[in-house]
Formats: structure tokens, sequence, C-alpha cells
């Protein structure tokens, strides 16, 4: 396998911040790349969830799904709750 580069124009404190972080999990920018770059092949797109402000703070479907009963004085019908249980 032959290697190539990329060229990419990062903001200079955003390549900062991150080096500093990729360095304290042990990696260099080549590394967290290539490694961005295989999980986006084996995921077929973005490895990661990309959203608006809004929908960060939508409950996604199912996110509540075996955590009902952990809730303390809980009154209201599971049925207000059917659309996060699936």
């Amino acid at each position: 396998m032959s290697d190539t580069n990329i060229n990419i124009r990062v903001d200079s404190e955003i390549k900062t911040k991150a080096e500093d972080v990729l360095s304290s999990l042990g990696l260099n920018m080549t590394t967290a790349i290539n490694i961005f770059l295989r999980q986006a092949i084996l995921h077929h797109g973005i490895p990661f969830l990309i959203s608006n402000e809004s929908a960060k703070n939508k409950p996604k479907p199912g996110c509540m799904k075996g955590k009902i009963w952990m809730a303390d004085d809980f009154d209201a019908p599971l049925d207000d709750f059917k659309e996060y249980m699936q």
C-alpha cells in the first residue's frame, strides 16, 4: 500500500487544541486522521452524530429503553413514553 498526502487548512487554535487532546491520548494528528478515515469507511459515513442545536436537546427514540423502571415516584402512564422505548 502506498502513502499519499492530504493537505487541509485548519484554524491554528483548533489545530493546537486538537494536538493537545490527541497527545494526551498518545496519538498524533496523522494517526487520528487515519482513524477517522477508517471509521468513515467502516460506517459508510461520518462516524459520529452531527446535529444542529435543536436536535441536540431532543431525546432520541429508544434512549429510555430499559431505564423507565429506575424512576422514583413515577406516576405518568407508560403510553406517554412509548415513542422513546422502541
